[in-house]
C-alpha cells in the first residue's frame, strides 16, 4: 500500500514539473544543504540593461588576507560570464583604481563600469598536497565574497551593488580555491542584469 501511494504521488508530482525543472529543484535542494556549491546574490536595485549595452569590466586591487588568488580573477570570471550575454563587454588586463578604471571604461567608449573585488576569501585544505604545506586544523570547505558595483561611465551614477557570498559543497570541495566558485554566480549577475532565467 505504501509503495502504490509514493508511486502516485511521484506520478503527479512528474505531471507538475518537466524533468529540467526537477533537475533545478534537485541542484538548489543539494547546493542550499552543502552537499554541492551554493551562492547567494543580494542586489540593491533590480535594475535591467539592455543586451546591447557596453560593459567594462574592471577589478580593484585588493587582496582578501590569507589568500592570494589570481590578481585579475574576478574580472576574467565576470567577463567569461557576461560575454555570453551582452556581446559588448571588454576587460581590463590588470587590477585598477576606481578613478583608473572609470578612465579606462571612457576612453573604450563603454556605457557602464563593471567594477568588482574580492572582499573575503576563505581558502581551506582540499587536497593532500595542501594538507602538508598547511595546518591539520584548516580542512574544509572554501568561501568567499565578492562585491559588484554598476556605474554609469558618463554621470558616474551608482546603478546597482551587488554582494556575492559563495561556499564550496561537500562533494565540490577537492582541489578547489575561493576564485573556482564565483564565476557560475557572476553569470547568473549578467542574466539578472538582462532579465533572462537559465
Amino acid at each position: 500500500m505504501r509503495s502504490l501511494v509514493l508511486l502516485l504521488a511521484l506520478v503527479s508530482l512528474g505531471g507538475c514539473m518537466s524533468v529540467s525543472d526537477m533537475g533545478d529543484v534537485a541542484h538548489y535542494q543539494l547546493s542550499d544543504a552543502g552537499v554541492l556549491d551554493h551562492s547567494e546574490t543580494r542586489r540593491s536595485n533590480n535594475f535591467r540593461l539592455q543586451p546591447d549595452s557596453f560593459i567594462y569590466i574592471g577589478q580593484g586591487a585588493f587582496a582578501p588576507a590569507g589568500t592570494y588568488p589570481r590578481p585579475n580573477v574576478v574580472a576574467e570570471e565576470a567577463f567569461n560570464g557576461f560575454v555570453q550575454y551582452f556581446p559588448m563587454v571588454r576587460r581590463a588586463r590588470t587590477p585598477l583604481g576606481l578613478e583608473e578604471a572609470l578612465g579606462e571604461a571612457r576612453s573604450a567608449g563603454a556605457s557602464y563600469l563593471l567594477y568588482t573585488r574580492f572582499a573575503r576569501a576563505d581558502d581551506r585544505i582540499g587536497n593532500s598536497d595542501e594538507f602538508v604545506d598547511q595546518e591539520s586544523g584548516r580542512l574544509g570547505i572554501d568561501s568567499g565574497v565578492i562585491q559588484v558595483m554598476l556605474i554609469e561611465t558618463n554621470t558616474r551614477y551608482l546603478i546597482d551593488t551587488a554582494t556575492i557570498r559563495s561556499r564550496g559543497g561537500l562533494l565540490t570541495f577537492h582541489n578547489n580555491k575561493p576564485e573556482d566558485l564565483i564565476g557560475p554566480p557572476l553569470e547568473d549577475y549578467a542574466r539578472r542584469l538582462l532579465g533572462v532565467s537559465r
